[in-house]
């Protein structure tokens, strides 16, 4: 019996865009983040929010990007056990190593549902740890309407089976 083909990141092919999940924001999750990381009065209160650019409160860009992070680990965990599940060895994937051109395109309203997507660009052999791959990873993230609302690049370690 032939040992079981580990799955990893020289598998998926490069610009190919996988969903992640989608998920919809409620008021009272937006007041909750707002409240324990991003004080400011549109994130917080009706009437300034109403008085502000945004007409209404918005979520923080920073709680966009958590949900992000959220539903990208719960993405890698399923694959892993799925992998896992056929007999395969479970893809490794090791911490980021950094993430460039942040944008928060538009807003998140309570009640938008915003689908996450990643799409690998890129992937190199590590050169200060054998063994290891530096990939490249594109981000996004779009709300019900198709509305790109916030996007990123984030490099990460891969591990690279033997």
């Amino acid at each position: 019996m032939s040992p079981a083909r580990p799955i990893f990141a020289a598998d998926v092919p490069l610009n190919t865009r996988t969903s992640l999940g989608a998920h919809t924001f409620t008021l009272d999750e937006i007041l909750v983040f707002a409240r324990a990381y991003d004080p400011q009065p549109f994130h917080l209160d009706a009437d300034a929010a109403r008085r502000s650019h945004f007409g209404a409160i918005v979520a923080s860009g920073w709680h966009t990007a958590a949900m992000w992070m959220r539903y990208s680990v719960a993405f890698h965990q399923r694959r892993a056990a799925e992998a896992q599940a056929r007999g395969e060895v479970a893809l490794v994937r090791g911490p980021g190593i950094g993430f460039r051109n942040l944008r928060w395109l538009k807003p998140v309203y309570a009640g938008d549902t915003v689908t996450f997507y990643s799409e690998l660009r890129e992937r190199r052999p590590s050169k200060g740890r054998p063994g290891w791959a530096v990939i490249t990873v594109y981000n996004s993230a779009l709300n019900q309407h198709g509305d790109m609302v916030m996007d990123f690049e984030i490099s990460a370690l891969q591990q690279v089976p033997d």
